[in-house]
């Protein structure tokens, strides 16, 4: 990490008196001052270039690769089969089999419990999906502690109040420092507000799905306290066990197929049609490249208490010198540790802007404006 401090100097010199010995007795000429030197008020660190997500995938059991079914560079889908393992086909067919019995003691049920059954899973799912992204929704950190209403509200008020302040700039010159600070704190007050919408939102899907969810329940428990509780416990019993089959079947069947966890380009590939592999060996990497971060451990304690996020960066790489990448600060590590002696943070820049020949693992040079 290197450190440039503003420095500013002004050095005159004085006026050269004759010496006793000076040739014709005259002063010498007053020298011209040396200008002032200013330099800049920056860290800078060193980073690595990284796709803004990326996985390596390995399989789950042991075997020998029965084949590969893409090419390193390749383009595939969430889900995709990237390689199988030689007992893949005999797990196919399990899974077969047991989506075979799990149809007929579907077909088993009453036709009204059955519905309701079906509709009662449903509400589970629901409820399982919208209580996840509740969850892993990422609220901002001002208003994580007021809750989604009370946070939208707050943001609409900073929306307001930044909207206003820009408002007089509106008409202005674009580059003016005024009109560009209350821009982007306008911008910024905008995606705050645009947050607490979606948090509002999932919080008013989650309430939606448990309402529904218990309406479901009220209705199989209905029908389920009929006069054939017998037969219709013996058909839930049946289905759920044909159920857990399938379950089982197609995670088995997961252990031997390497998919893709998302979209993505296909990075490197370490495993070809022959070769035996163990369970949790590397056997691809996957990225996305539709974006990307440098995280950088090069930031001393004295450094990254003067870095914050949302902070605009500059990153140069070290390949292509000549271009100038805007950045902003995405996440700047909580934990630590130690470097040559020293006390260092990791932190993550995404980049606003690529380059067409950018490669993973290029080394970049990040300036921080302090």
């Amino acid at each position: 990490m290197k450190r440039l401090l503003g420095i500013s100097f002004f050095v005159m010199t004085g006026l050269l008196l004759a010496g006793c010995g000076a040739a014709g007795g005259q002063a010498a000429a007053p020298s011209t001052p040396i200008p002032t030197v200013v330099a800049e008020n920056v860290i800078i660190a060193e980073g690595r270039l990284e796709p803004v997500h990326y996985v390596d995938i390995a399989f789950n059991a042991s075997g020998t690769v029965s084949e590969v079914l893409v090419s390193e560079g390749e383009q595939v889908s969430a889900g995709q089969v990237i390689a199988r393992l030689e007992n893949s086909e005999a797990k196919q067919a399990e899974v077969a089999n047991a989506e075979e019995a799990f149809l007929k003691a579907q077909r088993a049920f009453d036709g009204a419990e059955a519905a309701a059954l079906g509709k009662l899973a449903e509400g589970n799912e629901s409820v399982r999906k919208a209580q996840q992204e509740y969850d892993n929704f990422d609220i901002p950190s001002e208003i994580a502690d007021m809750g989604p209403r009370d946070g939208l509200i707050y943001t609409q008020g900073k929306l307001d109040e930044a909207r206003a302040n820009y408002d007089p700039y509106r008409h202005s010159q674009p580059n003016s420092r005024n009109a560009k600070e209350f821009k982007k704190r306008l911008d910024d007050a905008w995606a705050k507000y645009n947050k607490a919408i979606r948090w509002t939102t999932l919080e008013a899907n989650l309430e939606n799905a448990l309402s529904e969810l218990g309406q479901a329940q009220k209705e199989y428990d209905t029908l389920s306290n009929g006069s054939e509780t017998g037969e219709k416990a013996l058909a839930e019993a049946q289905f759920e066990a044909a159920s857990a089959n399938l379950a089982a079947a197609r995670a088995a069947l997961a252990d031997v197929e390497l998919t893709a966890p998302f979209d993505g380009t296909m990075a490197g590939l370490k495993v070809k049609t022959g070769e035996s592999v163990s369970p949790g060996q590397i056997a691809a990497s996957l990225a996305d490249f539709s974006g990307w971060i440098i995280k950088t451990t090069d930031l001393t304690e004295l450094d990254v208490v003067n870095i914050t996020e949302g902070q605009a960066v500059q990153i140069a790489l070290d390949a292509l010198p000549e271009e100038v990448l805007d950045g902003v600060v995405l996440w700047i590590g909580q934990n630590y540790s130690e470097q040559q002696g020293d006390v260092v943070y990791e932190v993550t820049v995404a980049l606003t802007e690529a380059l067409p020949n950018m490669r993973w693992g290029m080394t970049t040079v990040v300036k921080f404006a302090e």
